[in-house]
């Protein structure tokens, strides 16, 4: 059994000013309706983007489950030309495929080389870039990536969470989100920037007891929907339809806080990963006292770390 869901915000009509006066500063995930998105919304049929992208080659999630699992691979990684995939993508049962008839697909498009350029839809599907316009609500030297996304009916992504600020522009297709205050990550199981509940509407409570204490924010995108999601907040989607958007990454922080070798923008910042370091070393020093102590001075250490880091700014 989940959570109860508290409602995501939902504004009509926002334009930049009010978006960076009434919304930003909030840092809560929020729905923006009625943006001008471009051609991109009644354009991209199943059809237009297999004639306008073409045979260009994609690496694909390919699935035979709904739920995907980054941390166990429960899917495997495949390559098709780009019209060939958006068409099996968007059936139900496929004549041809490579596990099974009711397999399901996922498109996250990469750089040209995914080790040194970052996903930028201008480059890897310029045809496409032409019909969509991206809400300029940010700075243009702000601007990391622009994310091609392709899901099949019924796919779940694992909830994760990004360290750089993004718009999920729905663009065909609905969406569900389930989101989770950067606040709540102690009882969201956590390896990595990923958690271990895969079923997040009927988790396991034996298994993750702690779950239900975090709060559950929940919105549902329709075509030409924005979903505003600030960086460190956790989300989960659900695709309730073939669907097609784009994510839209921009730097919150000062560029030089990121770590320059990150083309995805979920390294945490540089600074966050010092002190990792830094608190591995301290873990591994108490080490060397006996049990009473390590776990006297280790609560110590916690207080002092909540006493100078926790902050009471936000819920």
């Amino acid at each position: 059994m989940a959570q109860p869901a508290s409602p995501v915000a939902r504004h009509s009509g926002v334009r930049r000013e009010r978006f960076q006066q009434d919304i930003y500063p909030l840092r809560k995930p929020a729905v923006l309706k009625g943006i001008d998105l471009g051609t991109c919304t009644t354009k991209w049929t199943v059809d237009y983007l297999s004639q306008t992208a073409g045979t260009k080659e994609v690496k694909i999630h390919v699935s035979t489950v709904s739920q995907m699992d980054f941390l166990s691979k429960n899917f495997v990684y495949r390559t098709l030309p780009f019209d060939v995939f958006v068409r099996r993508a968007a059936e139900v049962k496929h004549n041809e495929y490579f596990i099974s008839e009711d397999e399901k697909y996922y498109l996250r498009s990469l750089g040209e080389d995914p080790r040194k350029d970052i996903a930028d839809i201008r480059k890897q599907f310029p045809s496409l870039a032409e019909d969509i316009q991206i809400p300029e609500y940010f700075e243009k030297e702000q601007f990391f990536s622009s994310v091609f996304r392709i899901s099949s009916a019924g796919l779940q992504l694992w909830t994760h969470y990004d360290i750089m600020d993004n718009f999920l522009i729905q663009i065909t297709g609905k969406k569900r989100v389930i989101l989770y205050s950067p606040r709540d990550a102690p009882y969201l199981y956590l390896s990595g920037t990923k958690s271990e509940v895969l079923n997040v509407d009927n988790p396991d409570l034996e298994k993750y007891p702690l779950f239900m204490k975090a709060r559950r924010y929940e919105c549902s995108l329709e075509a030409g929907d924005v979903l505003f999601i600030p960086a460190l907040w956790f989300h989960n989607v659900i695709s309730e339809e073939f669907g097609v958007g784009v994510n839209v990454f921009w730097k919150h922080l000062p560029s030089e806080c990121y770590d320059k070798t990150d083309t995805y923008g979920n390294k945490d910042p540089t600074a966050a990963s010092r002190a990792v370091q830094i608190l591995d070393r301290a873990l591994k020093t108490l080490e060397e006292l006996p049990e009473e102590y390590r776990d006297f001075y280790a609560r110590r250490m916690v207080l002092r770390i909540q006493e100078k880091a926790y902050s009471t700014n936000y819920e």
